[in-house]
């Protein structure tokens, strides 16, 4: 086998590999956010409540709204 096959060969591997691994981490990582949020109505609750707003839950489910579109 000539050195310059081999050299590529090795080149386009490490870059299918490279895509490959990209698009699967960002598939789990989708999947993980999706059913582990980052944040919930507790926590927001309890930011509200620091800054000092006194938190309604219509507010609190408005917010929510609003952050789970964005993750869409």
């Amino acid at each position: 086998m000539e050195t310059w096959l081999a050299i590529l060969l090795i080149v386009v591997a490490l870059i299918a590999g490279a895509a490959l691994g990209f698009f699967l981490a960002r598939r789990y990582m989708m999947n993980y956010l999706k059913k582990n949020p980052p944040i919930n109505e507790q926590m927001l609750k309890t930011m509200m409540m620091q800054m000092g707003q006194k938190p309604s839950q219509k507010k609190i489910n408005q917010m929510m709204k609003a952050m789970n579109n964005q993750m869409k």
